[in-house]
């Protein structure tokens, strides 16, 4: 395998959680609308923002079906 390979199946795999990551925050309830654009902004940074979004914010939103299935709940 050389080395171009390796960096262009490299940039393939961060542009898929790239694009993964903000439809993830796109269906997710943060606290706040500023919230949520500026974990879609860290998302876009070239190569570490999806590792930032996958450490730091991941487990922060909670999806829209979760929260509808608890209001309906109550």
């Amino acid at each position: 395998m050389n080395t171009v390979t390796i960096i262009v199946g490299l940039g393939l795999l961060f542009y898929i959680l790239t694009c993964w990551a903000v439809i993830d925050i796109a269906y997710k309830d943060f606290s706040s609308l500023p919230v949520k654009a500026a974990w879609g902004f860290t998302a876009l940074i070239p190569f570490i923002g999806v590792v930032i979004y996958l450490i730091f914010g991941y487990r922060k939103g909670a999806r829209r079906e979760k929260i509808k299935e608890s209001e309906n709940n109550v």
